[in-house]
């Protein structure tokens, strides 16, 4: 929700023009904050531990005043966040269609939107998006930038003007997180010439800055210049997403030279950022197996000095077309136990097409369970469980319904069959197990 009167900041009011001479990072340094005492309320935990996790740069909150979402944490010892990534293509390009998917996102509780627009006004998208949105928002600027390029000649002919008036552009309008793709550089491309990877560069952005850095012979000026994008985070207070370029295309390119390459350099520009008070975290894979799941966040972990990780998945198999969901929220849950912070969500029409209503509201619920899971493990949010246990045991349809994740759907899998509401399922009938032993008790 946009507002144009005045953000509370600290202890300190801003107008929306001002310029913020300290960022949440280091007003948390100097002491504690409104903004994170909401947070520590929502995760029901000691304020004092989330102002020393932001401080440090374990925890972001991504919160651009020109929008003042909803105050969320990302990070070491909250709850696992969610994001929806949504937005029109080329061939579809609908914003009621856009926001109807904002609306099923918000209706079963994603903590985040990104919007990755790329057909018709893809400004407007984005600013309707933001309108309409009372949780943190997220873009990828260099979509829009290489699009404009692309339609213009040629992805290669953007410069660095283009990009970074690009990210400018999105930060006025009060975007709270941007993914951005330092990590891609002269060097990292080389070791992506010397792999041997199946799928290559599967990555939007990641491809157009590798494709720019082939054709122009120069380095990438998200990293040559990213001091300057830091300078610009402070001024807008937004997070820096550090974007996954390299992340693999498919199980068999998990965790190889490039991918490693490319972390190790963000792991270094973690630490610059933290340096200048700039909130960040980083991106994750992508296609990785089972086995190596954990093996990845762990190495994130140490080589990006425990920055929140925001993993896409991952998916596990290559396998599933139109299961794609199933197959994100596997990796999702395991990589939330290891210790992963924020998972993006998949929907059934990953690899496949632009996803409808109906997909979006599919890959939230995966997502969303995968993240409970997680939570779960990390020994957080059971209670929620433990009510719907004691709800099932006393065939109390009503609370299942209000616990459950999707009690509309629940509710109308229980309607197919005729059977009474102090009853069991229809799957049972008249030899329910809870049912018969209830009975026997009350003897």
């Amino acid at each position: 929700m946009v507002t144009d009167s005045v953000v509370l900041k600290g202890n300190k009011k801003y107008g929306i023009g001002d310029w913020m001479s300290m960022t949440l990072m280091e007003d948390a340094r100097s002491g504690m904050v409104p903004i994170i005492e909401e947070v520590a309320r929502s995760e029901g935990l000691d304020p004092e531990f989330v102002r020393r996790g932001v401080a440090a740069g374990r925890i972001v909150i991504p919160h651009n005043p020109r929008h003042a979402p909803v105050a969320c944490g990302i990070g070491e010892g909250l709850s696992v966040k969610v994001n929806v990534n949504l937005g029109s293509s080329r061939d579809l390009d609908s914003l009621d269609e856009e926001l109807a998917k904002v609306k099923v996102a918000l209706d079963f509780g994603a903590h985040a939107v990104m919007d990755l627009s790329t057909g018709g006004d893809v400004d407007a998208f984005r600013q309707a998006v933001i309108r309409e949105c009372p949780v943190m928002v997220g873009t990828v600027p260099i979509y829009q930038t290489g699009l404009v390029a692309a339609r213009r000649n040629a992805v290669v002919d953007m410069d660095e003007d283009d990009i970074f008036n690009g990210i400018e552009a999105h930060a006025k309008d009060g975007v709270d997180f941007m993914t951005v793709h330092c990590g891609i550089t002269k060097e990292s491309v080389e070791w992506l010439k010397r792999s041997d990877r199946l799928t290559g560069v599967v990555s939007r952005g990641g491809s157009f800055l590798t494709a720019w850095i082939l054709h122009n012979g120069l380095e990438n000026p998200l990293y040559a210049q990213f001091d300057y994008l830091l300078e610009m985070a402070r001024e807008y207070e937004f997070t820096l997403s550090l974007g996954d370029g390299f992340r693999p295309g498919s199980i068999a390119d998990a965790t190889d030279a490039a991918q490693v390459s490319e972390l190790m350099i963000l792991g270094d520009l973690v630490k610059r950022s933290r340096e200048a008070g700039v909130q960040t975290m980083v991106e994750g894979p992508g296609h990785v197996p089972l086995h190596m799941v954990e093996a990845n966040v762990r190495l994130q972990k140490s080589l990006c000095h425990d920055a929140p990780f925001y993993v896409l998945g991952p998916l596990v198999t290559d396998i599933a077309p139109g299961y794609d969901h199933i197959v994100g929220a596997i990796g999702g849950a395991l990589a939330a136990q290891a210790g992963a912070d924020f998972l993006c969500y998949l929907t059934p029409a990953e690899h496949l097409c632009l996803p409808s209503v109906d997909d979006v509201r599919e890959g939230v619920v995966a997502s969303l369970i995968a993240a409970h899971a997680g939570d779960i493990a990390r020994g957080r949010g059971g209670d929620r469980d433990r009510r719907m246990s004691k709800a099932r045991a006393e065939l109390d349809w009503e609370t299942m319904y209000s616990l459950a994740i999707d009690g509309e759907k629940a509710r109308r899998y229980r309607s197919r069959g005729d059977t009474k509401e102090d009853e069991g399922c229809s799957m049972c009938g008249d030899v329910c197990a809870i049912k018969i032993l209830k009975d026997y008790l009350k003897k």
